[in-house]
């Protein structure tokens, strides 16, 4: 007979909200943040890798990635899209997964995309909703984690609205020479 995981009240309930603006539009943060591609080039904490990263951004489908740390230590969590509207708002809900792929805490998540003079104020409220006994201790990190995390997103738009600026010179140049 397997043991039934309880729940445990003192972290079911905590909010987070993070804000981040980003020097890049709308529609580029936004599917940085529901490509698979692009989010596993900026999901986990620095010196994280994601080589497993399931992410269609679709109502009702699921999510699993995979972060492993520089020590070799892996980390899979699962979810699921809830609610996805291009490029204002995506919910989902996530959680880290324990060795027989259940969850150890659910975290509801709700992100907008506002945008205002070419740059893009991303607004994260997250709220735990699940949780068993020992999860707090992942959840403690949390913020410190998707901090740092969306530092690296930060890095990885400067790199794509760089390379996007540079297409539009390239393509005015030529243009100006036809």
């Amino acid at each position: 007979m397997t043991e039934k995981k309880q729940a445990d009240p003192t972290v079911v309930g905590r909010e987070f909200t993070i804000i981040r603006e980003f020097a890049a539009p709308r529609e580029l943060v936004f599917t940085a943040c529901t490509d698979a591609r692009q989010l596993a080039q900026w999901w986990g904490p620095r010196g994280f890798t994601a080589p497993v990263c399931e992410w269609d951004a679709r109502p009702g489908n699921k999510i699993y990635v995979v972060m492993c740390a520089p020590n070799g230590t892996r980390y899979p969590m699962g979810g699921e899209f809830r609610e996805v509207v291009p490029p204002e708002r995506l919910v989902t809900v996530t959680g880290a997964l324990d060795e027989q792929g259940d969850f150890l805490f659910e975290i509801l998540h709700t992100m907008t995309f506002a945008e205002h003079a070419g740059k893009t104020r991303l607004t994260m409220h997250s709220r735990v909703i699940k949780a068993t006994p020992g999860a707090d201790r992942y959840i403690g990190g949390f913020e410190a984690g998707m901090t740092q995390s969306l530092e690296r997103l930060g890095d990885l738009l400067a790199k794509t609205n760089a390379g996007n600026l540079e297409k539009i010179v390239s393509t005015l140049l030529l243009m100006a020479l036809i």
